[in-house]
C-alpha cells in the first residue's frame, strides 16, 4: 500500500473528474464528465477507454481517451471531433461511477474487506490510460491492517473481486451523483444502467423519487423494474405515483401480478387506479388523474396557492384549481368552474375562489377523445381540462403533459434527437 497523499502528475481521480466542463480546441464547451469507462482485464491493469459526456439536451454520448488532449482543473480539452450517437454500455465495459464505487473487494494481503470510494487512472508510456490506483476505506475493523474508517490507496492486483457482482456494490456514490437530477433526468439515468445496478439503485431510491422516475420510464423499462422489487415496496411505488400513470403502468403489467400488487395497495388509492383502468388509454378517462387541486367555493386564495406549491403537484396541474361543492374527492360534488393561478395571484389572500371564477370553460366527459382534448387545450391556451360526469361532477383532470405523453410514438425516449423529430413528423401526418 501507499499513502493516499501520493500523487503522479498524469494521475487523474475519476470521482473528482465527474461533472468537469469538456471544451473543443477553441474553448468552446462541449459537455460534462458524466462517468468513465473501463475495461476489466483477467490480467494485468484494467484499462480506461473513453469518458461517456453529457451534452446539451442531457444526451449522454461516448468520448474516447484518446481525443482528449488534456486534463486541467475544472477544464477537459478534446480535439473537437465528439460523435453525437447516444452512448449504449457494452458487455465488456464497466462505469466507474456505476459500477465501480462501493464496491467491496478483498485485499489479498489477508487484512479483510474495503470499499472503493474513488479510482485514479493514468497515461503509460504508450499513451493507453490505465487504472493505477483504488482509493479504499475499511468497511469494518480487521485484525491486521486498517481500523474502521481509515482509508488508503492500493494498486488493482492488490486486491481480488474488483469484476464482482453487484451484490458486492453499494450506492452511495452513485445516489450522490443522482440526488439533484429532475424525474426525467434520473429515468433516463436509470436506463443507462445495467438492470441488475437499475433495481440495486431503484431500491435505495425513496418512494416518492422512484415514482417520479417510473412515469418518465418507458412502458417496458418501467414493467421491468417494477416487477424486478418486492410486492410491496411496488405497491408503494404505485401509491406514490399519479393515479394516471399507475393505472397505464398496472395495465402493462401481467394479470397476477397486477392483482396481486392492486391488493397489497391502500384501498382507496387500488380503487383510483381500477377506475382509471376502465377507460380507454386515448379518452379522457384514461389520461386524467384524479387527483387535481380540488377546493369548495369559500375557499381562500391563499389555500389556493398553499396547494399549488405542494411539490407533489404536477406543474401543468399546479396551474389551475377546480371548484366543486363536497365532498371533495373525486367524483365530487357539483362542479362549479376553475379558477387559473395567474388570476388568483392578482386577488386579496382572504378573496374566496367562488367569486373568481372561470365558468366560460366547459367541461370534457370521460369517452371523449384525445383528439377533442387536445384541440380544447390549444384553443383556450390550458394547462388542465376538467373532466366531469353525466351529473356533473367531476372525476378527474386531463393536463397537457399526459396528452403529449400519448401524443409521442411509444418508444421517443429511447429514440435519438433526429429520429424523435421523424417519427413525430410522421405522427403527424398520419
Amino acid at each position: 500500500m501507499e499513502s493516499s497523499r501520493t500523487r503522479s502528475a498524469s494521475r487523474v481521480f475519476v470521482a473528482r473528474l465527474v461533472g468537469t466542463a469538456v471544451f473543443d480546441p477553441l474553448g468552446d464547451p462541449v459537455g460534462r464528465v458524466h462517468d468513465v469507462v473501463v475495461l476489466i482485464q483477467l490480467r494485468g491493469e484494467p484499462r480506461a477507454v473513453g469518458c461517456v459526456i453529457e451534452v446539451p439536451g442531457r444526451r449522454r454520448v461516448f468520448l474516447p481517451l484518446s481525443r482528449i488532449t488534456a486534463i486541467e482543473p475544472g477544464a477537459v480539452i478534446t480535439t473537437g471531433v465528439v460523435n453525437m450517437r447516444r452512448f449504449e454500455q457494452r458487455k465488456v465495459e464497466t462505469l466507474v461511477v456505476g459500477e465501480l464505487l462501493d464496491r467491496v473487494v478483498t485485499l489479498k494481503d489477508g487484512t479483510g474487506t474495503v470499499e472503493i470510494r474513488d479510482v485514479a487512472i493514468e497515461r503509460d508510456a504508450g499513451m493507453d490510460w490505465k487504472v493505477t490506483r483504488l482509493f479504499v476505506q475499511r468497511a469494518s475493523s480487521g485484525p491486521l491492517g486498517l481500523r474502521r474508517g481509515e482509508t488508503a490507496t492500493v494498486r488493482p492486483d492488490e486486491v481480488t473481486g474488483l469484476a464482482g457482482g453487484m451484490e458486492q456494490q453499494g450506492v452511495t456514490a452513485l445516489l450522490a451523483t443522482l440526488e439533484d437530477l429532475k424525474p426525467a433526468d434520473l429515468a433516463e439515468a436509470l436506463r443507462d444502467l445495467p438492470h441488475a445496478r437499475r433495481v440495486q439503485v431503484a431500491r435505495e431510491l425513496p418512494d416518492d423519487r422512484l415514482a417520479d422516475a417510473v412515469e418518465e420510464l418507458g412502458d417496458d423499462d418501467a414493467v421491468a423494474l417494477l416487477s424486478a422489487l418486492e410486492s410491496a415496496r411496488a405497491a408503494d411505488v404505485l401509491e406514490a405515483m399519479q393515479p394516471d400513470d399507475a393505472a397505464d403502468l398496472v395495465a402493462e403489467l401481467p394479470k397476477l401480478k397486477a392483482n396481486e400488487l392492486l391488493a397489497l395497495m391502500q384501498p382507496d388509492e387500488a380503487a383510483d387506479v381500477r377506475r382509471l383502468m376502465r377507460y380507454d388509454e386515448y379518452t379522457a378517462g384514461g389520461l386524467m388523474t384524479t387527483e387535481p387541486i380540488i377546493l369548495p367555493p369559500e375557499a381562500s386564495v391563499a389555500t389556493l396557492l398553499a396547494q399549488a406549491r405542494k411539490a407533489e403537484v404536477p406543474p401543468a396541474l399546479a396551474a389551475v384549481a377546480f371548484v366543486c361543492r363536497p365532498p371533495l374527492e373525486s367524483p365530487t360534488g357539483m362542479y362549479l368552474g376553475m379558477v387559473h393561478l395567474q388570476r388568483a395571484l392578482r386577488e386579496r389572500p382572504q378573496q374566496m375562489v367562488g367569486r373568481i371564477l372561470d365558468k366560460d370553460l366547459g367541461a370534457v366527459g370521460p369517452t371523449d377523445s384525445i383528439g377533442t382534448i387536445t384541440r380544447l387545450l390549444a384553443t383556450y391556451n390550458l394547462t388542465a381540462m376538467p373532466v366531469c360526469d353525466e351529473a356533473g361532477r367531476l372525476v378527474g383532470a386531463v393536463s397537457v403533459d399526459d396528452v403529449l405523453d400519448h401524443l409521442m410514438p411509444d418508444d421517443w425516449r429511447e429514440a435519438d434527437d433526429a429520429v424523435t423529430d421523424e417519427m413525430i413528423e410522421r405522427s403527424a401526418n398520419a
